[in-house]
């Protein structure tokens, strides 16, 4: 039951080369900073990371993308960096957009056991029809493009087959968490953190604060300890911001 591990080195040394990672947080905003550090120290490489984003040019996701770690992102935002950018058009880097809410719902149904779903979003455009720029050439021509989904009608109206999304281990940032694993989030560093902790066959999560067990009140958890394989407790968090707007002095 007690799922405490020593460090983030401990926790990630066995990812393998070439392993799916799902990793949690929307921007900079509860991302697994020392798991992400960890991998990089490690230099696992060959990865395929699902994400929102992938961080800024030098911090999150960024850090791992900028040592050419990741061979894939399968993300619904990638406009913070500009190594990605590079990356991608030179065929260095392969890319699955989709949809910010189908991505959570395709999280969702992978860690609910879900194969597949029908929504709405992103029907008779690119995102269905296929087309869409996956994998460059070094010359910047289009090597692979984005598959033809199914779609069917129910009551009228046009939805998109969309296929489940689970990993081989997902990293997770929270705020408190047990030794058995139960984890609180807080406030919008939740973001993608939950479902992607329900949809890995290992989920690791790294926490502000570990606390002692039965001091978490049950109806406040977000994260059961039956998601969560490993636990540690984090340090020396930056949560940084990708853009800080400030009001100009009066």
């Amino acid at each position: 039951m007690d799922k405490v591990v020593k460090s983030a080195i401990d926790a990630v040394r066995d990812i393998p080369n070439g392993a799916v990672i799902l990793a949690g947080g929307f921007g900079l905003c509860g991302i697994p900073e020392n798991c992400i550090a960890a991998l990089a120290e490690l230099g696992t490489k060959d990865l395929t990371f699902v994400s929102n984003n992938c961080g800024v040019d030098d911090f999150g996701l960024g850090i791992l993308l900028r040592k050419k770690q990741i061979r894939k992102m399968i993300s619904s935002y990638v406009g913070e960096n500009k190594e990605f950018e590079r990356q991608y058009l030179t065929g260095e880097l392969e890319v699955e957009l989709t949809p910010q809410g189908t991505l959570a719902e395709r999280l969702r149904a992978g860690g609910a056991g879900i194969p597949a779903f029908y929504t709405p979003t992103g029907v008779h455009t690119a995102v269905s029809d296929g087309g869409m720029p996956v994998l460059h050439a070094p010359d910047g021509s289009v090597k692979k493009y984005s598959e033809k989904k199914e779609v069917r009608t129910f009551d009228g109206r046009d939805y998109v087959l969309e296929r489940a999304i689970t990993g081989d281990y997902a990293i997770v940032k929270a705020w408190k968490g047990d030794r058995y694993g139960n984890l609180v989030f807080r406030h919008t560093a939740m973001n993608f953190n939950p479902m992607m902790a329900t949809a890995a066959k290992v989920t690791i999560a790294e926490v502000e604060e570990i606390v002692p067990v039965g001091s978490l009140d049950p109806d406040s958890i977000h994260t059961p300890g039956i998601y969560v394989h490993r636990i540690f407790q984090g340090e020396k968090y930056e949560k940084r911001i990708e853009r800080r707007t400030v009001a100009k002095a009066s």
